[in-house]
C-alpha cells in the first residue's frame, strides 16, 4: 500500500472550541473537542478563567471577614457556603450555636438550595428547548431572594449569618414572605413539573444521556445530586448532621442510571424534601437567643458601642481584626447545593487563618466530564454539564 493510501484511510478528525465564552455552557469553560461528524471523539477540558485565589485570599483576611468572599463561590446558593464558613470556625474555636439560630440557619440554607436546584432544572429545560418552564419558576427564585433581602439585606452575595449564630432574627415581614413562599411554592413547582416531567421530548434528550455508573461516580468522589441520581444515597446532613438536621424527617431521594433525566429528577425531589424541612422548622422553632455568647466575634449592638467602653473595645478588636483563634486543624463540611462543601482549616493561633483548603464538588466531579460525554453528540454533551450544575465560581475557586 502507497503511502498516499495510508493517509486517505487514516480517520480525520474536527477539532472544535466549546468555549470559554460559549452561551450554552453557562459559564467560562473551555473544552477542546476531538469530533467524527457530530459524535464527541475526546475532550480536553481547561480551568481556571475565573480563578480568584480564595484560599489565598483566605490566609490574608481575619476570620470574619473571610464570610464575603466565599459568596462567590457557588453563588447560585451562597449562604449555605457562608454557613458552612461559620460552623468550621465555631467548631475550632468550641462554640456551641443556639437551638433558635440553628433552625433560622436550616431555614435559610434549604431556601438557597431550592434556588439552586431551580436553576439547574430550568436550565436543563432551557437546553432541551424548552423555555417556558424556566420563565414559569425563576419567579419563585425571586421570592426566595426576596427573603434573603429580608433577613441579611442582600440577594445575590448574601454573607448572611456571623460565627456564633445570626445577627438578626427573622424581621415580622422576613416571616410574612416565608409564609407567603411555602404556602404558594408546592403549586408552582408541580406547573414546572407538568411541563417537563412526562414530556416524550424531554424524556428523548435526557433518559439515557451523560450517564455515569455508581461505582465510577465514587471512583471520581462524587457527592451530592450528581452521586444520588447513581443510585448512592449520602448525603452531609444525613451521615454527618449539623446545624440540629438530625431533628429533622426528610427523604434522601436516589436515582438509578445516574443520566441527565435521573439527575433532573433527583433535584425536582429535594426541593419538595427541603419544603418538607422548611415547614418542620417553622413548626417547632426553639424560643432563646439568636447567637452564642461568643464577644470576641459577635458584633455587639450599636447602641453598647456608643455608650460603653467595653463594647467600643470588642467592637474595635472585632472590625480591625484583632482577635486571635486557638491553635488547632479541623474539617467541616455541609450539604451544598452539588454536594459536600467542605473546609479544611489550619490555625497557628494568629488573627488570620495559616492554611485554608476548601472543598468544592464543583471541582471533583467535573473532571468526570470527558468520560461522560465521549460517544455522544454536541447537543447531549451541552444537555449534560447543564444537568451536572457546574458553577464556574465553585469550580476555579
Amino acid at each position: 500500500m502507497s503511502e498516499f493510501q495510508t493517509q486517505v484511510l487514516e480517520k480525520e478528525y474536527t477539532t472544535l472550541n466549546l468555549g470559554p465564552t460559549h452561551p450554552a455552557t453557562h459559564g467560562i469553560f473551555q473544552n477542546v473537542l476531538q469530533m467524527d461528524g457530530e459524535i464527541i471523539v475526546s475532550n480536553e477540558p481547561t480551568i481556571g478563567y475565573i480563578h480568584r485565589a480564595f484560599e489565598k485570599l483566605a490566609e490574608r483576611r481575619p476570620y470574619n471577614q473571610i464570610a464575603p468572599i466565599t459568596d462567590r463561590l457557588n453563588y447560585c446558593s451562597a449562604p449555605i457556603n457562608n454557613m458552612g464558613w461559620h460552623m468550621t470556625v465555631e467548631k475550632l474555636i468550641g462554640c456551641e450555636v443556639p437551638k433558635r439560630a440553628q433552625y433560622i440557619r436550616v431555614i435559610i440554607m434549604e431556601l438557597a438550595r431550592i434556588a439552586d436546584h431551580i436553576i439547574c432544572d430550568s436550565v436543563i429545560g432551557v437546553d432541551t428547548g424548552a423555555l417556558s418552564g424556566f420563565l414559569y419558576i425563576f419567579q419563585e427564585r425571586e421570592h426566595i431572594y426576596e427573603i434573603f433581602e429580608e433577613v441579611c439585606g442582600a440577594r445575590l452575595t448574601t454573607n448572611t449569618g456571623r460565627i456564633g449564630g445570626m445577627e438578626r432574627d427573622f424581621s415580622p415581614k422576613a416571616w410574612e414572605k416565608l409564609e407567603y413562599f411555602v404556602k404558594h411554592f408546592p403549586e408552582k413547582l408541580q406547573e414546572f413539573e407538568n411541563l417537563l416531567l412526562r414530556n416524550r421530548i424531554f424524556m428523548d434528550r435526557t433518559i439515557n444521556v451523560g450517564a455515569i455508573s455508581a461505582e465510577r461516580a465514587l471512583a471520581y468522589g462524587f457527592t451530592g445530586p450528581n452521586l444520588r441520581a447513581a443510585g448512592v444515597d449520602y448525603d452531609v446532613r444525613v451521615m454527618n448532621p449539623y446545624s440540629s438536621y438530625e431533628d429533622f424527617i426528610f427523604d434522601i431521594p436516589v436515582g438509578t442510571n445516574g443520566d441527565t433525566y435521573d439527575r433532573f429528577m433527583v433535584r425536582l425531589e429535594e426541593m419538595k424534601q427541603s419544603l418538607s424541612i422548611i415547614k418542620q422548622a417553622m413548626k417547632n422553632m426553639p424560643d432563646g437567643p439568636i447567637h452564642a455568647d461568643v464577644p470576641e466575634f459577635y458584633l455587639p449592638p450599636k447602641e453598647d458601642v456608643y455608650s460603653k467602653m467595653e463594647a467600643l473595645i470588642y467592637q474595635f478588636k472585632i472590625v480591625m481584626g484583632e482577635m486571635g483563634v486557638p491553635k488547632g486543624e479541623v474539617y467541616h463540611a455541609v450539604e451544598g447545593g452539588n454536594g459536600e462543601l467542605g473546609f479544611y482549616l489550619i490555625s497557628d493561633g494568629g488573627r488570620t487563618p495559616f492554611r485554608l483548603h476548601f472543598r468544592r464538588p464543583c471541582f471533583i466531579y467535573y473532571q468526570a466530564y470527558p468520560e461522560m460525554i465521549k460517544g455522544s453528540m454536541l447537543s447531549d454533551a451541552i444537555l449534560t454539564m447543564s444537568s451536572m450544575n457546574v458553577i464556574a465560581g465553585e469550580l476555579d475557586a
